[in-house]
């Protein structure tokens, strides 16, 4: 698990920060597990209001200058604690592109994405370091910006490994089993457009700029092997990685991802998350599918319904967060009376009512300007990361009768295999051409 640079972590060693101003030559930062610390803060329990909100200052110092290890058993941006804000893209690969195309490219994002989690440009000489008489290296709109915690994830989609032109990267054979096009979800109103794609790119980070800049910089490093296919800006977390976060809310007001999994809830991500030696295909293993579906909500029409009713189709109070069977947000909710209506959502996706399936969600809420009606163009994309495919599929068939239907639309979709992290002196995805 990737944890910040304060704090210890499992799985790999602790990310260190960098300054911006600092520079590494490509085949020295793959060789390099930058480490390091960042000083602790701490207030006098009597310090009182003026202290409460130094404190808060100072936390929100430390996140903007937070930095995640890039390289490590896993990706960071799984388990790392939920930023505030996202910037994620579909690429398709290019029609005539080959193997070589494919694995320079990841060298390359790789390259790029470890220098960019640690505070520095995509490459030594940046954005005004090279010559004049050429494009930078970097945008540079990043310049003078800390880390922010950013993360940046990779992801394979089902038509890199076969597509229409056959088995163009020699991969085929090496698709996971359950890499394929999700089937048809009642309600589904997929916008081809904004769905699928070859590569992705998940951007997380406590600057929105930091983000931008990531997804800018790894798209024009793309150029003339990938193109971008779609991309999405997401703010407000929906959901929590760690129990020193606070469980955030959705634009429909409601507390989300209450039960989620925890980054130190190693069982939990063993059973549900993370790819296993013994399931297949084995390069693969420590890592895991990532499933993304853009729900729009009908906001307008949401606001117009009463606070009662608003509760029985979530099962929760939308206050507090406590399940209506009674107790706090943490309260296991009780399905046994009639407190929760058995299509609520939360009765429908708790893991009690589904076998026990459980999935890690990351998703953030959008707002997309408005659409032709005049109404907010918003709502939630939301992203988890499962085991096996078939997790997501089994929850998303259980909610085919949630009472929130009537209010979201699921418009855009996509599924990718997730590597396992990257090893110093190697590159995202490796294993896949070993």
């Amino acid at each position: 698990m990737n944890e910040p640079a304060a704090a210890a972590s499992p799985d790999t060693s602790s990310a260190g920060e960098v300054s911006a101003s600092g520079g590494l030559s490509r085949r020295g930062l793959l060789g390099l597990a930058i480490g390091g610390g960042v000083a602790g803060l701490a207030v006098g329990a009597g310090a009182g209001l003026a202290g409460g909100v130094a404190l808060g200052r100072a936390r929100a110092a430390e996140d903007a200058h937070s930095a995640y290890e890039f390289f490590g058993a896993h990706q960071a941006g799984i388990t790392t604690p939920v930023q505030d804000h996202l910037h994620f893209a579909s690429f398709d690969m290019m029609p005539r592109s080959d193997r070589d195309d494919l694995i320079s490219l990841l060298q390359d994002w790789s390259y790029a994405a470890a220098r960019m989690s640690q505070g520095l440009e995509v490459s030594a000489s940046g954005a005004v370091g090279g010559p004049a008489e050429a494009p930078p290296d970097d945008t540079g709109e990043a310049q003078g910006l800390p880390a922010s915690g950013l993360t940046i994830t990779f992801g394979f989609g089902p038509g890199l490994f076969e597509n229409e032109d056959g088995d163009r990267y020699g991969i085929a054979a090496r698709r996971p089993p359950g890499l394929e096009r999700l089937p048809p979800f009642l309600g589904d109103d997929l916008d081809p457009q904004a769905s699928h794609g070859d590569l992705c790119i998940q951007a997380c980070a406590d600057d929105p700029q930091v983000a931008v800049h990531a997804i800018r910089n790894l798209s024009r490093i793309a150029f003339g092997r990938a193109r971008l296919r779609w991309s999405q800006l997401g703010f407000g977390k929906t959901s929590r990685t760690t129990a020193a976060q606070a469980t955030p809310r959705n634009l429909f007001g409601f507390k989300d991802g209450t039960a989620n999994i925890l980054a130190d809830d190693t069982e939990a991500l063993v059973d549900h998350v993370w790819v296993s030696e013994e399931d297949e295909p084995a390069w693969l293993a420590g890592g895991s599918y990532l499933v993304a579906r853009k729900i729009a909500m009908l906001i307008e029409t949401w606001d117009r319904v009463r606070l009662s009713e608003q509760d029985a189709i979530i099962g929760r109070d939308k206050g507090e967060g406590a399940p209506l069977s009674g107790g706090d947000e943490f309260t296991p909710p009780d399905f046994r009376g009639r407190a929760i209506d058995a299509n609520s959502h939360v009765s429908l996706a708790h893991p009690e009512q589904n076998d026990g399936v459980r999935i890690l969600r990351r998703g953030y809420n959008y707002v997309d300007g408005n659409n032709e009606l005049g109404r907010l163009d918003a709502g939630l994309f939301f992203l988890s990361y499962q085991r096996d495919p078939a997790q997501f599929i089994s929850l998303q068939r259980r909610l085919s009768t949630d009472l929130m239907n009537e209010y979201i639309r699921h418009v855009g979709s996509g599924i990718w295999a997730v590597p396992r992290g990257a090893t110093p002196g190697s590159y995202v995805g490796a294993q896949l051409f070993a």
